[in-house]
């Protein structure tokens, strides 16, 4: 398989509802991963939802980070895809750290394409994916 990237998947629990239920916070702590992971930054959107939770995305030259919150549990999701150079796994330990998590659970993909398979077979004879 031609790899082309490292997808992890986070569920994160036991942080402390302050921190995610602060956008600010949010901002500094997705800020300090992709500085920890060694991408760059194109765009930094955030949302704080009422009367609580955040919902953020970083779009990156290598990829994207997103990250949702729900202070009620104590709980926020992550997504970080890095294509390219990067350290994921870095970015990660820095974002677990910035939101105090206490546990962790990670999947982790590797994305990526079989060279020997033709990857839109079908496209042009149907107009369909």
């Amino acid at each position: 398989m031609k790899n082309v990237g490292t997808h992890l998947i986070i569920d994160a629990w036991s942080s402390p509802y302050d921190l995610l239920n602060d956008a600010d916070r949010i901002r500094q702590a997705l800020e300090e991963a992709i500085a920890a992971g060694g991408v760059t930054l194109i765009e930094l959107s955030i949302h704080q939802f009422r009367p609580r939770g955040v919902t953020a995305t970083a779009l990156l030259a290598e990829s994207h980070i997103t990250i949702h919150t729900w202070p009620e549990f104590n709980y926020f999701a992550a997504d970080l895809f890095f294509c390219g150079s990067g350290d994921p796994e870095r970015a990660l330990e820095t974002l677990k750290n910035a939101l105090q998590a206490k546990e962790i659970m990670v999947r982790q993909l590797k994305r990526g394409f079989d060279m020997d398979v033709e990857v839109m077979k079908g496209y042009k004879e149907t107009g369909n994916a």
